[in-house]
């Protein structure tokens, strides 16, 4: 029995030193934040040592001038220079606390835009398949709340508490100076209470706190959702007013009840503080006065200490008390940025990756075998195939089979975790990401714009083109004549995800931006499944003079685009179990020719007349 508590209690230790290391590794890592501003901070501390010392100033002023007017002859022009001494004191100090002021402010403002920076930085070395096991909001959040709430942390209690620091042991010695019997007793009424009561609440403050966040983070991820275009479209259709009101209540009473039970912790360090440092003037008037009575200290002295310095002093423990509970919540927030700065990059350039500089367009696949995170089977598994410089190959099977997992393999948005994807017989993994996707342009079936103009948007793939470039790709994909229709022409602003334009008007702008970029090989993630006879047509169109003497992978659903493939990968379950051209499909009666015949059959019904 004694061997198995000491075991416990070793466990128990080994823990505490665990969560003791982890704690000043964490410190120390934002800590690492401030010092690329170190002389800032340098200056920082000057000023407040020179503010520290100026504020024991009217204390001193006190002490004179009671003592002074105690005696029976004394010199009112002496008093007047004290008086005027206190006064200017404070003038000064008030310029120090400008000065501080502003370079906290700025040092706080560098450390947000440094935060910033790394997580954004870090987002969007992700994969696709990080963004669609997250919700938007509560990445944004993030960047955005949590951020902000360090930054005011920093600026308001990290300068606070490193004031205080200077406060403390400035206004210590200046209390000793004047009475080291009075002095004496700050130690004994004062500090053990206060450190006492803010350890205790620490942890808990460091929870509420990370709590809050997460809430916070799920009432952003709301309104990111609800509020996009195609949230409150879903809102209006299925008239869910109502209950969106309900889900707004949920997330925002929850977010209420944790800031209140982070700001009750808060309040019950300040109430234990104020208790005692209501307390602490009475014992020190009492024996203050003792010491008076004895001759052993004046009446300005005593006012002095009690009046001025004593308050000082405990507004100073107070502030202290209370930023140490704060700043024990602010790791809360910088655990959360921590959690994605750490985040590992997995698709980076291999450390010898070369750069692409000429693509003649062969796409090859040599056994890859591809796993999405968490799933229980792959959605590619060793799949093999070549399309050569130039051809057009149909990518065709049915929904889930991993035709646009093999099509986003080439551009590296994913790595398979076996075999090898080439271009031009090269690894791609070998090969400089921005080289490689310098060759490479993707139309995708739900093509996303930014709330900007259309040029702009066109630019999104060539920033230097001209407007004459821009006219070239926007007739190359048949829409010029209806840009140019419009009252601002190139300069219309699109809404948000290209609202304001029709499904076929998007597409054929999609098309006009990879025409812009030029690329060697093309990735379509059919374009036209969803639109309608006009639109189909005019998009066809418009894909003609994207897809000549180029590559192309075309995921196709339609008989247009899969008839005219050189070659055609028919996927099925993660495999591709056919290849070759239409007429060799058709006649091995295979998978393809089935899905070719329940197309056919099924466009052939549309098409026939009614009775």
């Amino acid at each position: 029995m004694r061997s198995c508590a000491n075991s416990a209690s070793s466990d128990l230790s080994d823990g505490d030193i665990a969560e003791s290391d982890w704690d000043r590794r964490r410190l120390r890592r934002v800590v690492g934040y401030f010092r690329p501003h170190g002389r800032r901070m340098v200056l920082v501390l000057a000023l407040m040592a020179a503010g520290a010392v100026l504020a024991l100033v009217p204390a001193l002023v006190t002490k004179v001038l009671l003592d002074q007017l105690a005696k029976p002859n004394s010199s009112f022009s002496y008093i007047i220079i004290v008086v005027t001494t206190g006064v200017a004191a404070g003038m000064i100090g008030g310029v120090v606390t400008y000065a501080q002021a502003g370079l906290e402010t700025s040092i706080s403002q560098d450390v947000m835009l440094e935060l910033r920076r790394q997580l954004h930085d870090r987002l969007l070395d992700q994969t696709v398949d990080f963004f669609t096991q997250r919700q938007a909001g509560d990445v944004i959040s993030r960047i955005t709340n949590d951020v902000q709430r360090i930054g005011d942390i920093v600026e308001d209690n990290l300068s606070g508490a490193a004031s205080n620091v200077f406060i403390l042991p400035v206004t210590i010695a200046f209390m000793f100076f004047l009475s080291w019997r009075l002095t004496v007793m700050i130690p004994v009424l004062v500090l053990p209470w206060v450190v006492a009561s803010s350890r205790r609440v620490e942890q808990p403050t460091y929870l509420a706190r990370a709590q809050t966040q997460e809430q916070q983070g799920r009432l952003t991820a709301y309104l990111h959702e609800v509020f996009g275009i195609s949230g409150i479209l879903l809102v209006k259709a299925f008239v869910k007013q109502g209950a969106e009101r309900l889900r707004f209540r949920y997330l925002s009473s929850e977010l209420r009840r944790k800031e209140l039970h982070a700001a009750k912790i808060q309040r019950t360090v300040d109430l234990l503080n104020a208790l005692l440092l209501a307390a602490a003037p009475a014992a020190f008037w009492a024996y203050g006065a003792y010491l008076v009575h004895r001759g052993l200290t004046t009446l300005g002295t005593l006012v002095a200490f009690v009046v001025v310095l004593t308050g000082r002093l405990a507004m100073s423990v107070e502030d202290l008390a209370s930023i140490h509970v704060k700043l024990a919540g602010s790791m809360a927030l910088f655990q959360r940025l921590f959690d994605v700065i750490d985040l590992a990059a997995e698709i980076t350039d291999a450390p010898n990756a070369r750069a692409l500089t000429r693509c003649r367009g062969a796409v090859g696949f040599e056994n890859v075998t591809f796993t999405y995170q968490g799933a229980h089977r792959p959605a590619l598994d060793d799949v093999s195939f070549r399309v050569e410089p130039g051809q057009l190959a149909a990518l065709v099977g049915p929904t889930g089979a991993g035709k646009s997992t093999a099509a986003y393999l080439v551009p590296r948005f994913h790595d398979p975790q076996r075999g090898r994807v080439l271009i031009d017989g090269n690894d791609v993994r070998e090969l400089s990401i921005e080289s490689l996707g310098s060759h490479i342009g993707v139309v995708f079936q739900d093509s996303f714009f930014f709330n900007a103009s259309i040029g702009d948007n066109l630019r999104y793939a060539c920033p230097d083109a001209s407007e004459d470039q821009l006219a070239a790709a926007a007739k190359a994909a048949y829409l010029h004549d209806f840009i140019v229709s419009l009252p601002d022409g190139y300069d219309t602003l699109v809404g948000e995800r290209g609202h304001r334009l029709s499904g076929g008007e998007k597409q054929r702008l999609a098309i006009a931006r990879v025409i812009l970029k030029n690329p060697r090989i093309v990735v379509l993630d059919e374009a036209t499944s969803h639109l309608d006879a006009v639109s189909e047509h005019l998009v066809q169109a418009a894909l003609a003079p994207l897809l000549r003497d180029r590559t192309s992978l075309v995921i196709a659903h339609r008989l247009s685009t899969i008839l005219a493939a050189d070659l055609i990968l028919v996927f099925d379950d993660g495999r591709v179990v056919e290849q070759g051209t239409h007429a060799q499909l058709v006649a091995r009666r295979g998978l393809y020719s089935r899905l070719y015949e329940r197309q056919f059959m099924t466009q052939t019904r549309a098409a026939a007349p009614s009775a």
